[in-house]
C-alpha cells in the first residue's frame, strides 16, 4: 500500500471543555456512538479531545480539512475490543472520501495519545 497523506493534530484539553458545553456544538462536532462512549467514561473531556484531534489530523491527512462535504460526526472515532482506535467514515462523508482517494478501498491508521493538558491523534490514509 502507498501513502496517499498523514496528519497529526494536538488540542488543549481545556479548549474542548469550552466547546462541549453547549449541547448543539457537542451533536455536530460528535456521532451519538461517541458521545455515548465518552459519557460513560471517568475522563470523558480527554475522550473527547481525543476524538476531536483524530478528526482535525484525518482532515489534514486527506488534504481537505473539515470542508467540502466532509462533516465532523461522520468521522466517528471508535475502539475496537482490544482498545486499537480507528476511524469509521459515514453517509455523505464516506462518499466524498472515497470520490477524492478514487478508491472504495483505502485504509486509515489512527494513534492516539492524551498527556495532562492535551490529546493528540496521528492519523495515516494509504491506498
Amino acid at each position: 500500500m502507498k501513502i496517499y497523506g498523514v496528519g497529526t493534530d494536538i488540542i488543549k484539553i481545556q479548549r474542548i471543555k469550552k466547546s462541549i458545553k453547549k449541547n448543539s456544538l457537542k451533536i455536530r462536532l460528535f456521532n451519538q456512538e461517541e458521545i455515548k462512549k465518552c459519557e460513560n467514561i471517568k475522563n470523558s473531556l480527554n475522550c473527547y479531545a481525543k476524538r476531536f484531534a483524530a478528526k482535525e489530523a484525518f482532515s489534514k491527512a486527506l488534504g481537505t480539512g473539515i470542508s467540502k462535504g466532509i462533516n465532523w460526526n461522520e468521522i466517528l472515532v471508535l475502539n475496537e475490543k482490544n482498545g486499537k482506535p480507528f476511524i469509521k467514515l459515514l453517509n455523505k462523508t464516506k462518499k466524498v472520501v472515497e470520490k477524492k482517494l478514487k478508491k472504495r478501498k483505502f485504509k486509515i491508521s489512527l494513534s492516539l495519545t492524551d498527556e495532562d493538558n492535551y490529546a493528540v491523534a496521528f492519523v495515516t490514509i494509504s491506498l
